[in-house]
């Protein structure tokens, strides 16, 4: 082999040997390299890794507070909640309240309106009741003036009476009577006994005289022309004691007072004016034993029970009576 060759060979092996050796020295940095890289990966891994791992334990910290918080927040929502169902309720009583406050303010709205209609309706009531008043009113000054003027006709009326039964008692005592007018009514009585026998309802002789005087100077008073406008009424008036029932008392009171009547009215000196104007005044009444005669002790005095009354009435009690009609129109128009 020349040398050339040799050296060639030499030269090329000397090369392969510091190829090896740099490839050698190469992969020994690449590897250095790898292993600081991967040294500082891991270097990098775990400080990220404790970095992350602090980072998990604050947030774990964090958590578990959070946790905790939120056991406390589901504590007071569990409150809150059994609070909210207390509320619930308390709202569904305050509901069935409101529910019934309702109804009875519906009822009381009802009633109310109920009542409105009935106080619209005594409302027209009263207005009618005051327009009735009104018309009352009216009626009652209309009946204030009639009264008044009523009052002075009755003032003169009831002057007249107490100057006719002057009269008649001054005419009586005149003519010697012994029959009294009362004071205060002009009645006069008579004796039953004299007049008329018992049981019987035929004037007897001694009472056809005693009415024979009397009756002219009663008549002559009474149908004087002073007087005689304002007498209304000349009553004949009889009167038994007890003795005997009612009924039949009652038609022997009757006809003995027709008796009288009937005495009246046939006296002789009667003109026809005085005896028509009797005819239209005399009234004959029986009165059997409704209206007896008492002595102090309570005991019947069957004499003076026994008896007629001559009376008279004046137009004053046909006013008075007139007066209670008007009064009980104006009670009940």
């Amino acid at each position: 082999m020349s040398l050339s060759v040799k050296k060639k060979r030499r030269t090329r092996r000397q090369d392969n040997g510091s190829y090896w050796t740099s490839f050698s020295d190469m992969l020994s940095s690449v590897l250095l390299v790898i292993m600081l890289a991967l040294v500082f990966s891991i270097y990098q891994y775990y400080s990220q890794l404790d970095i992350k791992t602090k980072e998990l334990e604050t947030q774990k910290t964090e958590l578990d507070r959070t946790l905790v918080l939120l056991n406390d927040q589901q504590t007071e929502l569990d409150q809150a909640r059994t609070v909210l169902v207390g509320k619930e309720e308390e709202l569904k009583t305050i509901q069935l309240k409101l529910d019934s406050q309702q109804a009875d303010l519906d009822e009381a709205q009802a009633l109310l309106l109920t009542k409105e209609q009935e106080q619209s309706l005594l409302q027209q009531q009263l207005t009618q009741q005051q327009r009735q008043l009104e018309v009352k009113e009216t009626k009652l000054v209309d009946m204030e003036n009639l009264l008044n003027t009523q009052q002075r006709q009755l003032d003169d009326l009831l002057g007249l009476r107490t100057e006719i039964v002057q009269e008649l008692s001054a005419s009586l005592t005149a003519a010697k009577l012994s029959a009294k007018a009362d004071p205060t009514t002009g009645d006069i009585t008579l004796d039953s006994q004299v007049l008329f026998e018992s049981g019987r309802n035929v004037i007897a002789p001694a009472g056809r005289e005693q009415l024979a005087r009397l009756i002219p100077v009663y008549l002559d008073v009474l149908m004087r022309p002073e007087y005689i406008d304002f007498v209304a009424e000349i009553i004949i008036e009889g009167h038994t004691d007890s003795k005997g029932d009612y009924i039949f008392n009652l038609g022997l009171s009757q006809e003995r007072a027709l008796s009288v009547a009937t005495f009246c009215l046939e006296l002789p000196g009667l003109t026809d004016q005085q005896r028509a104007t009797l005819e239209r005044i005399i009234t004959a009444k029986g009165r059997s034993y409704s209206d007896r005669i008492f002595n102090a002790d309570g005991t019947e005095n069957m004499d003076a029970s026994r008896r007629v009354e001559l009376k008279f009435r004046l137009k004053d009690t046909e006013m008075i009576e007139r007066m209670n009609e008007i009064l009980k129109q104006g009670e009940n128009p």
